[in-house]
């Protein structure tokens, strides 16, 4: 009778018979596979994270040490992965997806952007010449990603750095009298869609549906108007500082300093000044009763920024982790070629305001 594999008691020869070493396997868990330091100590952020050994698998290291960089993120608010490699697209949407889930659409836009792959988008896409001020990603809305990553595809010539500073220590170092009136009336924000000078509703939006603009906008307590066949003026208040619901600490978080007419450079504020009447700015901003906001207030608020913000070359490679409540974020202006995406996740939603 013809013997089978199932039925005869054959040993198979072993790695040790066969003179080929037995691969050791990596406890992904076990110390000494990466080593941590900060960019800047004296701040306390960033952490950076760099592995100790080559080859080491970034995505496999994250899956099995997840609560290690969730309770160090909300202690630093950033995290630097460096030296790991060059990461594909592809490789940063599933670090992201270990790190912290499903990856969020861009909806509701502010600035441009490009979709490079699923969810992961270019970073904002204004000329070089230009600083981005240090903001929270979306916090003109009353939704917004708890956690925010950045891959560094390129790095610029020269400049180009994405400055970070803690919303926590922002809230502090804000002129009290300016905090306390922030936290009273909140912030309104106020957009005019249609006069090419800003993203179109459709780009905001993402539909070429007014239905769908109008249901979003009573989704979220907005108030809409439409002007004309393609003009839109939307208003909306929304929270100027704010808790983190897992530190329970309050933080700066609103977008004030970038919609602020003032915030533009001179030569674009007196364009447009002298092309609308205020109330037709592309986009403005104001306390939640409709007072003005004044420019001297805006500066102040610049400076803190300013003073607080820690900023570092960027490496091909690098991915930057932040808590998006807890550390704001710009970009310094640039020559040469850079390129670095985005990706966001663990969607927040602030419902505890009206309109009334």
């Amino acid at each position: 009778m013809e013997r089978t594999l199932e039925n005869a008691n054959i040993q198979k020869p072993s790695f040790r018979d066969r003179g080929i070493p037995k691969r050791k396997t990596i406890d992904l868990q076990g110390e000494g596979l990466v080593k941590t330091d900060f960019l800047n100590r004296e701040k306390g952020f960033p952490l950076v994270i760099r592995p100790t050994i080559d080859g080491l698998n970034l995505i496999a290291w994250v899956s099995k040490n997840k609560e290690f960089l969730e309770s160090n993120l909300l202690r630093h608010g950033a995290i630097l992965f460096r030296n790991f490699g060059n990461q594909a697209v592809e490789d940063f949407e599933r670090f992201i997806q270990t790190a912290s889930g499903q990856l969020l659409d861009y909806t509701y836009r502010s600035t441009p952007r490009q979709r490079v792959g699923g969810n992961v988008f270019t970073s904002t896409e204004y000329p070089p010449e230009m600083s981005i001020f240090l903001h929270n990603e979306n916090s003109y809305s009353r939704n917004w990603a708890m956690k925010l990553f950045f891959l560094c595809v390129r790095s610029a010539e020269s400049g180009g750095e994405t400055p970070i500073a803690d919303s926590r220590t922002i809230y502090e170092k804000i002129d009290a009298e300016i905090r306390e009136r922030f936290s009273r009336k909140k912030v309104m924000y106020v957009r005019n869609y249609g006069s090419d000078v800003d993203l179109s509703w459709q780009n905001v939006f993402q539909t070429e549906s007014k239905a769908e603009v109008e249901e979003y906008c009573r989704k979220v307590n907005m108030s809409f108007e439409w002007l004309g066949n393609e003009r839109l003026r939307t208003r909306q208040i929304c929270q100027s500082v704010a808790t983190h619901p897992k530190t329970g600490k309050m933080v700066w978080f609103n977008q004030a300093n970038l919609f602020h007419v003032s915030s533009l450079p001179l030569e674009i504020q007196n364009s447009l000044l002298a092309s609308y009447e205020e109330e037709f700015l592309p986009r403005n901003v104001y306390f939640g009763d409709g007072e003005r906001i004044e420019a001297s207030v805006i500066e102040h608020i610049n400076q803190v920024y300013s003073r607080e913000m820690v900023s570092f070359p960027w490496q091909k490679g690098d991915i930057l982790m932040l808590d998006n409540m807890l550390m704001a974020h710009g970009r310094n202006p640039f020559t040469g070629q850079r390129k670095i995406v985005v990706g966001m996740a663990e969607p927040f939603s602030n419902e505890i305001f009206s309109l009334d």
